[in-house]
Parts: C-alpha cells; sequence; structure tokens
C-alpha cells in the first residue's frame, strides 16, 4: 500500500479490550478449529490491504507459491485499508483470526495492545535483519508484533525547467532557509514555489512530520519552540504566496496533480508518485526533505507490517511463520517492495535495489532516516496526538491561529487525550 492509503487512515480505530482469552480453549492438533481450517496442512487465511491486486497479480501468485511450499492452500482476502483494522478486531473477537494479516504501520500497535497479535518471540520469526528503524513501528511494551513487508516515505520532488528559469541549482537546497530561499526565486520567475498536503486528516500530519521532526521537535511536546518554528514556515510560506492556499485541503493526490501541471518548483510527495513522475512530461529530480539546520529530515514511515494473529490453535503457528518467513524471505522481498513500490526492510535488498534502480538510491536513502509515527514508545498514543498537531496546522495556515497560539492549543488536548 503507498503512503498515500497509509497516511489516509485517520486512525479512528474500534476500541477493544484483551481479545486474546475471549476465544475458548485451543483445538488439539490435527482437528478443526472454529474457522474451520485444520492444522498443520488445508488452508491457511492470509488478509491483507491491498484489494487492488487479483489472482492474476505477481502478489497473488506469490502469496500462492509460498502455501504450496509450506505445504498448504493459502485463502487470502484483500480489504480496504480503512476496514481491515475493524475487521481484524471483530474476527479475534469471535475466534476466527486470518492465519497471517498485513496491516498499516500504525494499526500494529492497537491490534497488539487488544491482544489480535502474536509476538516475534512466540511465532519465531527473524527480525535480526530488518533496520532498526523500521521495525520500531512494530514495536509496543518491548514486544515486537510482525515484520515490515517494505517501507515508503515522503521526500522532495523537483521540476529541472521551473528551477533552471529560476536560476536555482539544486545543490545549494540544504534546509529551510536555501528552500524558502529557491521558493522565492521561483516566484520572483513567475512559477510557483512548492505544493503539499495539509488536509485535516493523518494525511496531513504525515506530510507535516518530517518538517516537525526535521525542527528537532518532539510528539510528547507539540508547543516546543521547534514544533512552532515549523508550523511557522508553512504558515510563512503561505502568507508569501510561496505555497497555495489550496495546500489546506490538498490531500496527496491533488498537490501531486497540481505539481504534474509544470508550474511548480517542489512538491512534497512519496515513492508511489515515481510511475506519474515518469509520465509527466518534465524531467524532473528527487532530493530528501532538508532538516531545519541542514542535513535529511526524519520523514515519516509508511507500509504494512505482516503479522501472524492468536490463534484458539498454536500449533498452527508453524506453518504461517513458514508464509511469513517466504514473503519476507531475500528473494520474495526485491519482487514485493517492486511491485508494490516501497523500499525493503533490509539492508541487503536495499543495495540491491539502488544498484539495479539508481534513481531509488535518494529513497533508500530517505527511508534509512525515517521513523514510525508510533515509535518512541507513542503506539497508540500516537493518534490521540496526531489529531490536535493537524488541527494545529490547519488553524495556522487558515489564519484562525497564530502558529504558537495553535500548537499550544494542541498540546493542551494532546496532554488530556493521552493522559
Amino acid at each position: 500500500m503507498s503512503a498515500s492509503r497509509s497516511a489516509g487512515l485517520g486512525l479512528a480505530l474500534l476500541a477493544a479490550g484483551c481479545l486474546a482469552g475471549c476465544s475458548g480453549t485451543s483445538s488439539p492438533e490435527g482437528t478443526e478449529t472454529a474457522s474451520g481450517q485444520a492444522a498443520g496442512g488445508g488452508t491457511y487465511t492470509i488478509w491483507d490491504p491491498y484489494p487492488q491486486y487479483d489472482k492474476a497479480s505477481d502478489w497473488v501468485k506469490l502469496l500462492d507459491t509460498c502455501g504450496t511450499q509450506a505445504g498448504v492452500t493459502v485463502e487470502r482476502t484483500g480489504y480496504d485499508t480503512s476496514d481491515l483494522t475493524n475487521k481484524a478486531l471483530l474476527a479475534a473477537q469471535q475466534g476466527n483470526a486470518p492465519d497471517v494479516l498485513i496491516v498499516d504501520n500504525p494499526v500494529v500497535s492497537t491490534l497488539a495492545e487488544a491482544g489480535v497479535l502474536t509476538t516475534t518471540a512466540e511465532n519465531k520469526l527473524d527480525t535480526t535483519a530488518i533496520s532498526p528503524n523500521l521495525i520500531a513501528a512494530g514495536q509496543s511494551g518491548g514486544n515486537t508484533y510482525g515484520v515490515p513487508i517494505g517501507a515508503n516515505t515522503l521526500a522532495l520532488y523537483y521540476n529541472k525547467a521551473v528551477l533552471d528559469e529560476a536560476g536555482v541549482d539544486i545543490a545549494s537546497v540544504k534546509d529551510w532557509a536555501s528552500l524558502t530561499a529557491a521558493l522565492e526565486k521561483a516566484k520572483a520567475a513567475g512559477k510557483k514555489g512548492i505544493t503539499f498536503s495539509a488536509i485535516g486528516t493523518e494525511e496531513g500530519s504525515f506530510q507535516f512530520l518530517p518538517w516537525f521532526w526535521g525542527s528537532g521537535a518532539r510528539l510528547t511536546q507539540l508547543d516546543s519552540p521547534q514544533g512552532v518554528s515549523a508550523v511557522a514556515l508553512w504558515s510563512d510560506w503561505l502568507k508569501k504566496g510561496l505555497a497555495p492556499n489550496s495546500v489546506i485541503n490538498n490531500t496527496q493526490t491533488t498537490s501531486w496533480q497540481e505539481f504534474a501541471g509544470g508550474d511548480y518548483a517542489f512538491a512534497e510527495n512519496g515513492t508511489w508518485q515515481l510511475g506519474n513522475a515518469k509520465d509527466a512530461g518534465f524531467e524532473y529530480g528527487i532530493i530528501p526533505v532538508p532538516a531545519k539546520d541542514g542535513g535529511t529530515a526524519a520523514a515519516p514511515t509508511g507500509g504494512e507490517f505482516v503479522s501472524i494473529p492468536v490463534q484458539q490453535d498454536t500449533a498452527r503457528y508453524a506453518t504461517s511463520q513458514k508464509l511469513v518467513a517466504c514473503l519476507t524471505s531475500t528473494d520474495n522481498s526485491f519482487a514485493t517492495v517492486t511491485a508494490l513500490s516501497y523500499i525493503a526492510p533490509t539492508e541487503a535488498v536495499q543495495t540491491r535495489q539502488s544498484t539495479e534502480n539508481p534513481e531509488l538510491a535518494v529513497w533508500v536513502e530517505a527511508v534509512k532516516a525515517a521513523k514510525g509515527r508510533t515509535g518512541d514508545d507513542l503506539g497508540t498514543k500516537y493518534p490521540k496526538i496526531s489529531e490536535p498537531m493537524w488541527g494545529a496546522v490547519q488553524a495556522a495556515l487558515s489564519g484562525a491561529k497564530s502558529p504558537q497560539q495553535a500548537m499550544t492549543d494542541a498540546q493542551t488536548a494532546a496532554a488530556s487525550a493521552t493522559q
């Protein structure tokens, strides 16, 4: 799933209690479970958030191949991301969870807290090769609840013709000051500056986080001077006409459409737009989102985790582990991340991606600097912080509040919600 869809999930998730103990006793090995599946063979269910892929797709063929290698038949169902979480919670309550579940990474902590997922210590999934900053999105309370199937994140696309006309050397864009100077030159040349998504949903928070984290701010203190400076940066861009007022309602798709028109110098967007960039009809380039004082800002990771839900019949875990290991093996990981426009979660496959497609090198570096939204042990607190944060951004950009007041109010709301 693209980070566009990953961020689009508002994380207004169904509250659930401890589900692991609600399903009754385990079935003996070889007998039928509540879901009608025979342990140690037969049919194993996999749920994923990729309904766009049908049986003829490489993704579904890979699932079937992994099932064959494990000696079972795979029954796969693809759900919309917005539906999958609640369906997984309900299925766990009913003792009918799938054997393998692939979910958007911010959802992992919610499902873990609800008792839906087994830990990697329990299910024996190997996480040693996974980049620490990527596996962190699947960690909660000292436990790890799955492995990332791939990751994507944000960077800045730029229009080479617009920058040339404005006399901007892209190598000079290294921090907020030099980026703003480039936007001013583009405007002076009769072009437009930068477009992004600041919509009042999780998608807006997703796009704001590189600037927030790039300022040195932490999600536990939204109204720090650093956090306020990030909101002020965006607010000043709008006031000076360096970014359009439309960003307040832009999704990542509509902001891309603005950039694709050919008049903007920059657009903040993700790996999932690479195909569209090639079709845009102008020469483009990509740089990481710069941190306030230089260097690469940490952008949020998009992408999914492959996890093994709690089952009544624990004998099923061994085969589920084989399925997950197959899906995330080095060779299969390369095929999967290529199909999904992701960056791999392991160094070995990242290197292969950069070697075979040099265009991905900037994305590999961006992913290496990225971090999970639920990281820093925020877990299920994250959505309670994100909502007031995107509200603050909206208030500041619309002029309803100053950046300082907007973030002060957001911090008050977040602190109250996370107590």
